[in-house]
């Protein structure tokens, strides 16, 4: 897995592209599947000399793309001098074996690939574990692939069997126990992110996500928002590690603005597993800010791509502000109106001019208000356990002991209102 990168240290590797046009799908859906799988290889670092495609009414069991269509692709890519065949498909442990016999180089497919995008982006700790977890991952089921060179000698009892096997046997273990202690690891760093939520939300402010495809903008709309400096380039997965930063609304509302990793279409089953700690500030936020880069001629696809990915994490009902970003690309203004028509609660910006952030901070804030009820409550001094209860899940703004009962103006929860609704004097305007 890590042969693409060992290239890359010697010099720049020239890869082609290999993709498959099922039943299921159209010649332009290929076309733009394979457009995205080039975009990645040169994220990656590589060089993208060709590419090809086949018609096929399900895949081939041995070499995926069928034999005859192999060795085309093979004498195509041996006359571009590609180092490597990229597949935009996963394909199996002896699928990989078998077509790297006709090509005669090194075959890998689309996740292997963001596999190793991943590898190189992760910083954090937690993101080199989740990583290093997704590739053990997937490499498990493949392991024999990598023992065919060895023999399958018949030993002294008459069974076959040899190196290759026990070794195979070994690696199998090993891999195993390493994947057992990443699974460890990352539990001590979810209660350690745990921790660093709950500090957070000592403070009520609730918490936005934003997520999205990527290269959508979502890190250059956060650095522009709130001061953050986060990696902000003009390429997919420029930044994997989750950051979460303070948003000052002009309505003096606090909001925390959480970037996440982006998404894209066909992500590994593996990645999701793995990322389901960071994923977890999805999962836990009051809202989801969902940017879509709407200069992007299938930006309507990529948004499904999105939602599809928040439906595998179990999100259904959260609400959800859509930013359409980049509209400085745009030819015309009323493209970007046509996006917001198709949404309830939509606005469009720039976030490298700034242009339309008054109106998403103005949306963000009538979509954040009914989070918290502003409440004005008359409590008995003898509900102790009830005014804990409220200085545990309410922001107390005011509070009075002095009279025949504690008065407190507060912002509850909405999950929290209806143990107080006895108490409730009046609900004050904002």
């Amino acid at each position: 897995m890590k042969a693409l990168i060992d290239n890359l240290n010697r010099r720049t590797e020239r890869v082609f592209l290999v993709g498959v046009e099922l039943k299921s799908r159209s010649a332009w859906d290929v076309r733009d599947s394979l457009d995205e799988l080039a975009e990645l290889a040169s994220t990656a670092g590589v060089q993208v000399v060709g590419d090809g495609t086949q018609r096929l009414e399900t895949p081939h069991s041995a070499t995926y793309i069928g034999g005859g269509k192999a060795e085309e692709f093979a004498v195509q890519a041996k006359s571009l001098e590609a180092d490597a065949v990229i597949f935009d498909d996963e394909l199996t442990g002896a699928q990989a074996r078998n077509l790297e016999e006709v090509f005669k180089c090194k075959v890998l497919d689309r996740t292997t690939l963001i596999l190793d995008i991943f590898a190189q982006r992760a910083r954090t700790r937690e993101g080199k574990l989740q990583v290093e977890l997704a590739q053990l991952q997937y490499l498990l089921p493949r392991l024999t692939r990598y023992w065919t060179h060895l023999s399958r000698q018949r030993g002294s009892t008459g069974s076959i069997g040899g190196e290759g096997e026990s070794q195979l046997e070994a690696d199998r273990r090993k891999t195993q126990e390493r994947i057992e202690k990443i699974r460890e690891e990352l539990i001590i760093v979810g209660k350690q992110r745990s921790t660093q939520r709950a500090g957070r939300q000592r403070h009520q402010w609730p918490l936005a996500s934003i997520v999205g495809y990527t290269n959508a903008g979502k890190s250059t709309l956060l650095n522009a928002v709130t001061g953050a400096r986060v990696l902000a380039e003009d390429m997919l997965f420029a930044t994997l590690d989750p950051t979460t930063r303070r948003l000052r609304l002009p309505t003096n509302q606090n909001v925390l603005l959480s970037d996440t990793v982006g998404f894209i279409r066909k992500l590994p089953t593996t990645l999701v597993e793995a990322f389901k700690a960071t994923l977890e500030e999805v999962v836990e936020a009051d809202l989801l800010i969902h940017v879509v880069d709407c200069s992007h001629p299938h930006a309507a696809e990529q948004i499904h791509a999105v939602n599809a990915v928040l439906d595998d994490i179990g999100i259904h009902d959260k609400p959800i502000l859509m930013v359409f970003n980049k509209v400085d690309r745009l030819a015309s203004p009323e493209l970007a109106a046509q996006f917001c028509e198709q949404f309830p609660k939509a606005v469009a910006v720039s976030a490298k001019t700034g242009q339309g952030f008054e109106a998403l901070f103005s949306e963000l804030g009538a979509m954040l208000r009914p989070i918290r009820d502003f409440l004005d409550l008359a409590v008995p001094h003898e509900e102790q356990k009830l005014i804990a209860r409220l200085h545990s899940v309410g922001q107390i703004l005011e509070q009075d002991y002095t009279g025949e009962v504690a008065r407190f103006r507060a912002k509850i929860p909405p999950y929290a209102r209806h143990e107080f609704e006895a108490y409730i004097a009046a609900e004050p305007a904002l």
